[in-house]
């Protein structure tokens, strides 16, 4: 049974909650300690959330390219959806986050904050942007980087044990500020746009 089988088996078995946006889905989960999936659904994609003891434990997303599962689905989270929130068993969400867990669990708290901007010209485009932080060649783990616009901060990450920050913003140009734990700040330049949406910088 593939995943998206196993969700629609779960949803017709399950009591709903209610209907919450992002920021509200993982306050109201937590405070109850639910056992659930959230779904939020459009034309074109769909994203479900697990939740285990009113923890986010997996994460699906689809659309017309594919399916994500866990992390990568997190970056595609807008914070704008709306979802619709059911429980079921501990033991049944299990099989659930199995095969789409999230390890980085910062990740989706952030994205809750995370600002598009608005500068310059509108409907030019969002993207999800991966930052990679390597130092001698190595990647480098727990470096705050923080993207900036017009002198804005739009975004900010800590990085992950690849050396990778993941942000959802506009095209453009932007300044990427790196601070290391002895709080030094390195900062560099670049664009973003649909050719552009993987970078590497070092320390």
């Amino acid at each position: 049974m593939n995943i998206h089988t196993l969700i629609d088996t779960i949803l017709k078995g399950s009591q709903e909650v209610g209907t919450y946006p992002l920021t509200e889905l993982i306050s109201v989960a937590k405070s109850k300690g639910i056992s659930g999936i959230a779904i939020a659904k459009d034309s074109d994609k769909e994203l479900y959330l697990a939740f285990m003891n009113g923890e986010p434990e997996g994460a699906v997303f689809r659309d017309e390219k594919g399916v994500l599962f866990g992390d990568k689905a997190v970056l595609l989270i807008t914070g704008s959806e709306t979802f619709r929130l059911v429980e079921n068993s501990t033991e049944i969400i299990e099989a659930v986050t199995m095969g789409s867990r999230i390890y980085d669990k910062n990740r989706l708290k952030k994205s809750v904050s995370y600002v598009v901007p608005e500068i310059g010209k509108s409907g030019s485009g969002i993207g999800v942007l991966s930052i990679r932080v390597s130092k001698d060649g190595a990647p480098v783990n727990g470096i705050r980087v923080s993207v900036r616009k017009g002198g804005k901060i739009v975004g900010s990450d800590i990085t992950t044990s690849n050396g990778d920050a993941g942000f959802r913003i506009a095209y453009g140009e932007y300044d990427c500020i790196l601070q290391d734990r002895m709080q030094a700040v390195t900062k560099h330049h670049f664009t973003f746009d649909p050719t552009h949406s993987s970078i590497q910088v070092s320390l």
